[in-house]
């Protein structure tokens, strides 16, 4: 069996959390779920990035050359902290590790969602050995983000330089820094082995998108610590790690939540008091492909072909048709079957395939906001308009 594994904290009280044996875990020594690249449509609320930082990488030269791994390490050190976590209560008590990384002079510090998801107690541990009390702010269960805030009295605080994940490319550098094994302060190098990786917990979780694939090595305790670029810029959030043997171990195969990903609900999740909601559709689909269009008899050459639409989501109130009347059925059938609508276009615009229809309605669309489908449904074109809810929490 093969998956992924979030890289989990190490909890240190008997419980170790983890859905599979084998399969993709979390980077904070407590495991977590596996499940395939699932093509289920989500929304993620997407307002105007900001960096929210206000360091600068100051041994960056004026030409733009890369840093060295021992003066990134030294200008990235001081904002990147250590979490502690005790959860539960008596028998079922559990502790655990994992990173985090500081946001602003405010006392906001950035880790994942799965490090702090069922603490009770949360102490944030700074480069020089001080350790102050934190709560959490704001989540995203769905992108595995947390918000936690320490009071900014207590400690002198180095927001890191947010950079911009947008522009990297298969090769370039890149550096983790964290915990991982609980030993702190550590730097990994390697590269950037892929981007807009996908993942998925299950057949109706929403996918975690963009993820920055890196051979830079990760453990448990990397949980919520940043992948850094060549200039000191933080890029990424060190999350899941594969995990094909089941040792819960790097095998150069690790990946981090691009961090455009996370300016883009910073506000909210620095804000909110509660879990970041998504915009969920409720379909599942595939690309329409020469083959697709050739063994359905489609008569368009690229869109969405709708497989199911979950009852009562939606798209099915706003009429939509999938091929399956389950989501079993469209997952487990040997072969695609007529009858499922096409989508073509969104909000006026051209559909190439899921993932397209799936990014736009990420970066555009929050929870009760409208949508119009372009849909081609026994040849003939037509428009739909479906009013998007929460992702469910499945």
């Amino acid at each position: 069996m093969h998956g992924r594994m979030r890289l989990a904290a190490a909890f240190l009280g008997g419980i170790l959390a983890m859905a599979a044996v084998f399969g993709v875990f979390a980077l904070v020594n407590n495991g977590g779920g596996n499940g395939d690249n699932v093509q289920n449509v989500s929304g993620t609320p997407t307002p105007a990035a900001t960096n929210g930082s206000s360091s600068t990488a100051s041994n960056v030269t004026p030409s733009g050359e890369c840093m060295s791994a021992a003066d990134i390490y030294d200008e990235v050190r001081p904002s990147v902290v250590e979490v502690d976590i005790v959860g539960g209560s008596g028998f079922g008590q559990i502790s655990g590790t994992g990173t985090g990384i500081v946001l602003d002079e405010s006392g906001n510090i950035l880790t994942n969602d799965h490090v702090v998801e069922s603490a009770t107690e949360i102490t944030v541990t700074f480069d020089d050995g001080a350790t102050v009390s934190a709560t959490v702010v704001g989540t995203d269960n769905q992108n595995d983000l947390a918000v936690i805030k320490v009071d900014p009295s207590q400690h002198d605080l180095t927001p890191a330089t947010l950079g911009d994940s947008s522009s990297l490319r298969v090769g370039d550098t890149v550096l983790a820094l964290g915990n991982p094994f609980n030993l702190e302060g550590s730097l990994t190098q390697g590269i950037v082995s892929g981007l807009d990786r996908a993942y998925s917990e299950g057949n109706s979780t929403r996918p975690i998108r963009g993820l920055i694939q890196t051979d830079a090595a990760i453990n448990p305790g990397n949980s919520g610590g940043p992948l850094i670029d060549c200039h000191a810029d933080v890029v990424g959030v060190n999350t899941l790690l594969e995990n094909p043997t089941g040792d819960s171990v790097n095998v150069g195969v690790g990946f981090a939540v691009a961090i455009n990903t996370v300016k883009s609900e910073l506000n909210d999740l620095k804000s909110s008091g509660e879990t970041v909601q998504h915009a969920w559709l409720g379909i599942s689909g595939v690309d329409v492909t020469p083959t697709v269009k050739s063994d359905l008899d489609l008569t368009v050459d690229q869109g969405v072909y709708v497989t199911y639409v979950a009852n009562g989501g939606p798209a099915d109130d706003a009429g939509l048709t999938g091929a399956f009347a389950t989501q079993s059925q469209a997952n487990n059938s040997q072969q695609l079957v007529k009858g499922g609508d096409v989508i073509v276009k969104v909000d006026g615009q051209d559909v190439a395939g899921i993932d397209q229809l799936a990014t736009y309605l990420d970066r555009n669309k929050r929870p009760g906001d409208t949508v119009d489908l372009g849909i081609v449904r026994d040849g003939k074109e037509q428009t739909i308009t479906a009013t998007l809810a929460d992702w469910p929490n499945a």
